[in-house]
């Protein structure tokens, strides 16, 4: 039976545009039958596994450049430019016995997900075939004929195919070179506040420093628009998924879970940071290990939540948080749950053991979720 660590979290955001739509909007979703701001899956994910990869040091790229990459980099050993451009090239030739298609610009067609010191291998096996690569450059292949592959394309594709931790962790879909796909073990959903909210319109206007003393007017007017509010934030962790991928390393499951739980709950999407500045942290972070399946607690918000008598969103939202976990382990009897536990501006019944920190929160749930070899034994 598969285990899960659960993370839930309810961060109250000011003014802010997290994640916008295609015409600069906050995103939205109608929940209950009321509108609320979202930030998407993906937004937050991508600085989770930025701050996931810069803890861990171990750097990865999700990118369409690799072609372009070891060309810049041969280019800048000396080679030809003609040369450079065609050994690049030939790493998607050579990715697997198909290879991979690339556009016009060098591109491959599909984005990969490798450690960013691929390229440094990948421009190392090109050195050590620099010959024949410059001798191929030169000749022109005939009208639509495949590309030949002039490297070693077991090679090239163990180099693609390689994986760091945050790969084991949030999966990599690569279809076009077998071998390649890696199942995630994190799931992240859609943020969304607990209560109804709208986007609103913010009228700006920028001043010319120098406009001369009797001219008046702005150099720059225009409108934006961001949204506020308390948001229910959910990500679970297949620990069974992850011990797989990392082919059984319980000590880097362990550090791996440690940090994406740090991660999930101390990172904050950056769009127009600089002129919202909106860097608060979660009033709310319960963690639960579950067994069969993760339980997500979205639905203690299908009905929005209604402000205090003080006009807040942010305490009546931990209630409903706090009542609907309380109702879950009602219904389920408390069965598949091994562990919880919860860590805020205050504590809650209904919600497991009560910590003073998240790295005390955090710290509990990895030792119950992965316990270490000398607990186990």
């Amino acid at each position: 039976m598969s285990m899960f660590l659960d993370l839930h979290a309810l961060q109250s955001v000011p003014a802010a545009n997290l994640n916008r739509d295609d015409l600069g909007s906050p995103k939205t979703v109608r929940y209950g039958n009321a509108d609320r701001i979202r930030v998407s899956s993906q937004s937050w994910k991508r600085v989770m596994r930025h701050g996931v990869e810069r803890e861990l040091g171990e750097t990865a790229a999700r990118t369409r450049l690799v072609p372009v990459k070891v060309k810049e980099s041969l280019a800048r050993k000396g080679w030809d430019a003609d040369a450079a451009a065609f050994a690049g090239a030939q790493i998607a030739a050579c990715a697997g016995d198909k290879g991979l298609k690339t556009e016009d610009a060098g591109h491959t067609s599909v984005l990969l997900f490798l450690p960013a010191v691929g390229i440094d291998e990948l421009v190392a096996l090109c050195e050590e075939h620099r010959a024949a690569l410059e001798q191929a450059a030169v000749k022109k292949p005939a009208k639509n004929a495949k590309p030949a592959q002039l490297l070693p394309t077991d090679q090239v594709a163990a180099v693609l195919k390689r994986r760091t931790a945050s790969i084991s962790l949030f999966g990599r879909m690569l279809a076009e070179l077998p071998g390649a796909n890696v199942d995630g073990a994190a799931q992240v959903a859609h943020a969304m506040t607990t209560h109804a909210s709208e986007p609103q319109r913010d009228y700006f206007t920028a001043v010319d420093d120098w406009l001369g003393e009797a001219e008046t007017g702005s150099g720059h007017l225009s409108t934006a628009e961001f949204g506020a509010g308390v948001f229910y934030r959910f990500a679970s962790v297949n620990l069974d998924d992850l011990l797989t991928n990392l082919e059984g390393d319980r000590k880097t499951a362990r550090a791996l879970v440690g940090v994406f739980a740090d991660q999930f709950l101390m990172s904050l999407p950056q769009a127009k940071k600089n002129s919202t500045a909106p860097h608060t942290i979660p009033d709310l972070a319960y963690l639960a290990v579950r067994e069969h399946r993760p339980v997500s607690m979205a639905a203690a918000f299908e009905t929005p939540v209604r402000p205090d008598a003080a006009g807040g969103f942010s305490a009546p939202s931990r209630k409903a948080l706090a009542d609907y976990a309380a109702t879950v382990d009602r219904l389920t009897g408390g069965r598949h749950r091994s562990f919880h536990a919860h860590a805020g501006v205050q504590t809650l019944d209904g919600l497991g053991t009560p910590y003073d920190s998240f790295p005390e929160l955090i710290t509990a749930a990895v030792d119950a979720a992965l316990p270490s070899a000398e607990a186990q034994a």
